[in-house]
């Protein structure tokens, strides 16, 4: 007969610390991977969107002014608590306005 062989467990190399750590460290990796993942599909998806936010003016006490391209139309919007009021809608400016506002930094009469 065959005696039966019976396998002793031997020390153990790796701490149960240091195995907890590694594995904290490989769950933050992914976490932190699928943040940027989505992160830059959110960005992506904003770019080629057909809303966006030009500008924003805080005036305070969760009050603001905002100017949003939507469909190549520009409005001015008006947000408080609960409210959201278009204001009005802003003209595109003249390529003489763009090119005197971003060379002097002020606004040429129409």
């Amino acid at each position: 007969m065959m005696p039966f062989l019976v396998a002793q467990a031997g020390p153990d190399l790796v701490p149960p610390v240091w195995r907890m750590a590694a594995g904290f460290l490989v769950v933050l990796a992914l976490l932190t991977l699928l943040a940027w993942l989505m992160r830059r599909g959110l960005a992506t998806r904003r770019a080629n969107g057909a809303l966006a936010v030009e500008t924003a003016l805080s005036l305070g006490e969760r009050r603001s002014l905002v100017i949003v391209t939507v469909e190549q139309r520009r409005l001015l919007i008006g947000l408080a608590p609960g409210q959201v009021s278009l204001l009005t809608e802003l003209q595109p400016p003249s390529f003489g306005q763009a090119m005197a506002r971003a060379t002097t930094g002020t606004e040429v009469p129409r």
